[in-house]
C-alpha cells in the first residue's frame, strides 16, 4: 500500500498548473511526461516523466468502495476530485499494456449563461419547461454538462422545485438557491443509472438530471420518468439531433420500437447537438449547435418512422428557435469566427452551405435563427 499523500500533493499541483494554462485536461501516464490539452492540442510539460508509484498512489486513493470493483472489473474507474483551491475535475483512470493512467478533466465552477458559452440564448427557455425530455449531445469534450449545468443552474435560481441528480461522478455541484438540489454519485450512492432514476422517482423529484443515456434499460427510465410529469435532462454521445432519434428508437428490440417511437413522440421536448472547432484567430474553440424543437408535426414524424423528413422541419424552424449544423457553421462564417473554406469542409451539404453563407445574415435572437 503506498502514501498517496506526496502522490496527492504533486497532483493537485499539476492541476493548478492546467488551470492556470486555460488547459481542458491533464493526461498522466506511468513513466511518461504529463500533458495538456490547450484549445485542442496536447503539450508536453516541462518536467520529469511521473513516477509508476505516485500513478498507483493516486488509483489506490480514487479506487475506494465500490470504486476498487468497478477497477477490478473493468480495469478503468471514473471518479471526481475538488483541488485545495476549489477546481473540480472529472477523472478516468485506466490501466493498458501493464501501464497505469489517467485523464483530468477540468470542470469550471463556474456556471455560465448561453450567452457566455457562445451558445444561442433562446436554448436557456428549455429552463422552463414543466415536463418531457431534453436531450443535449455531442462527442466527448463538446460541452454537454457545461451546457447542461447552465440549464439546471437557471432552474435552481428561479424555481422552487426538487432537483434531482444522478451521475458518474457529480461533476458540477448546485448549491441550493430556489430550488432544493440532491446529489447522487454512481458507485458512491447508486448503482446504476436506470436503478437511480427509478428510485429516484419515489423521492419527489420536479427535475431530474440523468448524467448520460448509456444503456436501454436507463433509455427506458428517463422516458418513463417523462412521461410521469417530470422534467428530465440527459445526454448521449451523438453526432446530431437525427441521429439521436434514431439511436433512442433503434437501441429497443424491434418488437418493441413501434411502441417506443410513440413514447418518444410524446415526451422528448428538445435535443441539441454540439460540437466544438477551432477559431479562425486561434483564441481557443468556439460551439457549434444543431437544434431540434420537438413541434407538433415533428411528434408526427418520429412516431411513424419517419425520422429522415425530421431534418427538414429542423432547416425551416428557425421561428421556432431550429437550427442545423450547417446553418450554424454558416453563422461562423458571417460572424468572422471561421473560414469559409474550412467551414464549407465540415458541411453536411457543402452547395447548400454556400447559399447559405451568401445569404444575408437573419435577424436573430441570441444567436438563432429568427423569422425574416
Amino acid at each position: 500500500m503506498h502514501d498517496s499523500a506526496p502522490a496527492l500533493d504533486d497532483f493537485n499541483a499539476l492541476l493548478d498548473q492546467a488551470v492556470a494554462a486555460g488547459a481542458s485536461d491533464l493526461h498522466l501516464a506511468a513513466g511518461r511526461v504529463p500533458l495538456l490539452r490547450v484549445h485542442g492540442d496536447l503539450q508536453a510539460l516541462d518536467r520529469p516523466p511521473w513516477p509508476a508509484a505516485a500513478m498507483e498512489a493516486l488509483r489506490t486513493h480514487f479506487a475506494h468502495g465500490g470504486r476498487g470493483a468497478e477497477w477490478a472489473r473493468n480495469g478503468s474507474l471514473d471518479a471526481g476530485h475538488t483541488t485545495p483551491g476549489g477546481e473540480r475535475f472529472r477523472l478516468n483512470l485506466f490501466r493498458g499494456l501493464g501501464r497505469e493512467g489517467l485523464v483530468a478533466r477540468h470542470l469550471d465552477n463556474r456556471f455560465r449563461t448561453m450567452a457566455q458559452l457562445g451558445l444561442p440564448e433562446r436554448l436557456h427557455e428549455l429552463s422552463h419547461l414543466r415536463d418531457g425530455l431534453v436531450l443535449v449531445t455531442g462527442a466527448t469534450g463538446s460541452g454537454k454538462s457545461t451546457t447542461l449545468a447552465s440549464l439546471i443552474d437557471a432552474i435552481n435560481r428561479h424555481y422552487p422545485y426538487h432537483i434531482l441528480t444522478i451521475e458518474d461522478p457529480v461533476e458540477f455541484v448546485h448549491e441550493p438557491a430556489r430550488a432544493a438540489v440532491t446529489h447522487r454519485e454512481l458507485h458512491t450512492d447508486v448503482p446504476d443509472f436506470a436503478s437511480a432514476v427509478r428510485a429516484g422517482l419515489r423521492e419527489d423529484p420536479d427535475v431530474i438530471l440523468i448524467g448520460e443515456l448509456r444503456d436501454l434499460e436507463t433509455m427506458g427510465a428517463a422516458i418513463t420518468a417523462a412521461e410521469t410529469g417530470h422534467l428530465v435532462f440527459s445526454s448521449l454521445h451523438t453526432a446530431d439531433t437525427v441521429g439521436t432519434v434514431e439511436r433512442l428508437t433503434g437501441v429497443f428490440p424491434g418488437d418493441e420500437q413501434e411502441a417506443i417511437r410513440y413514447r418518444l413522440s410524446l415526451t422528448l421536448r428538445a435535443v441539441v447537438s454540439q460540437r466544438l472547432v477551432r477559431r479562425r484567430d486561434g483564441a481557443g474553440r468556439a460551439p457549434l449547435v444543431e437544434i431540434l424543437i420537438v413541434t407538433a408535426a415533428v411528434s408526427n414524424l418520429i412516431a411513424t418512422g419517419r425520422t429522415k423528413q425530421i431534418y427538414s422541419a429542423i432547416e425551416g424552424g428557425g421561428g421556432l428557435g431550429m437550427q442545423t449544423f450547417d446553418q450554424s457553421l454558416a453563422g461562423a462564417v458571417r460572424s468572422g469566427v471561421l473560414r469559409a473554406e474550412d467551414a464549407r469542409a465540415m458541411a453536411r451539404d457543402g452547395q447548400a452551405f454556400d447559399k447559405l453563407v451568401a445569404r444575408a445574415a437573419p435577424r436573430t435572437t441570441g444567436g438563432l435563427r429568427g423569422s425574416q
